[in-house]
């Protein structure tokens, strides 16, 4: 399996940004790590492993990035405006410099004059991370992968709410959507799955609650729950990524 590792300053956070890619050939994969991770955890954790079938059959190219979680939804005791303004230039350091990034590197190595979309993966927190940025830019983002993630900003920001918290809590801004915005049909050209278990340290509610605004707004997505068996763990997000992937990757 082909991995590179990239540092690049990044204009929207002033802070250099690191990444690994895995892979040689395919369709451009985001990962979003775990509350807090980094861009080593997937492979530090085993996600490699899962992955590696597509990876090394070039038709997936994965990028694994930073969170600046310990800036944002996990530092509770700062200022909530600050924290979710910060928030927002990582949401800007991805759709404006990583996504392009990934765009050259998948055309160039695909010897593509377009890109097929990109697909977006995350778990816990990061699962969070990547239902908002499919939802919000669907422009960018064709696929989503989420697993065991909170759909309310309520979890990084309490009851504290202003219009960029809003912008970034899929819940709310989703619940809002009125039913004839152009969104909605261009979400339905697409394929998303969001799974939750119902086990160890799973909280299934957000799904749930998530589950009823796409039913009402017409929104077609693959909302599966798993097990009381099913815990908030990597054994089982293994196992839900093995049962996932070839849906998402099949075109038709």
């Amino acid at each position: 399996m082909e991995v590179q590792y990239r540092k690049q300053y990044s204009q929207a956070l002033n802070r250099d940004m690191e990444c690994k890619i895995y892979g040689h050939a395919g369709r451009p994969v985001l990962y979003i790590p775990c509350q807090d991770g980094r861009f080593f955890d997937f492979e530090n954790f085993g996600m490699t492993e899962v992955w590696a079938p597509y990876i090394e059959a070039g038709q997936v190219m994965v990028f694994s990035i930073d969170t600046i979680d310990k800036e944002t939804w996990s530092d509770s005791n700062s200022d909530p405006y600050w924290r979710i303004r910060r928030y927002e230039q990582w949401i800007t350091y991805i759709t404006d410099e990583m996504v392009p990034f990934m765009r050259d590197m998948v055309n160039e190595r695909n010897g593509w004059t377009g890109y097929p979309g990109v697909m977006v993966f995350g778990c816990s927190l990061g699962a969070t991370h990547a239902a908002n940025l499919y939802f919000r830019r669907p422009d960018l983002f064709d696929r989503l992968l989420a697993l065991s993630g909170i759909y309310t900003a309520e979890y990084g920001f309490g009851s504290y709410m202003d219009e960029v918290v809003y912008e970034n809590s899929v819940i709310h801004y989703l619940g809002g959507m009125p039913l004839d915005h152009p969104y909605i049909p261009l979400y339905n050209r697409k394929k998303a799955v969001i799974c939750a278990g119902q086990g160890p340290w799973e909280l299934p509610d957000s799904t749930r609650q998530l589950q009823g605004i796409l039913q009402d707004k017409g929104i077609q997505a693959w909302v599966d729950f798993w097990g009381y068996d099913c815990s908030h763990d990597w054994c089982w997000w293994f196992k839900q990524v093995e049962y996932f992937l070839p849906y998402l990757l099949n075109n038709e």
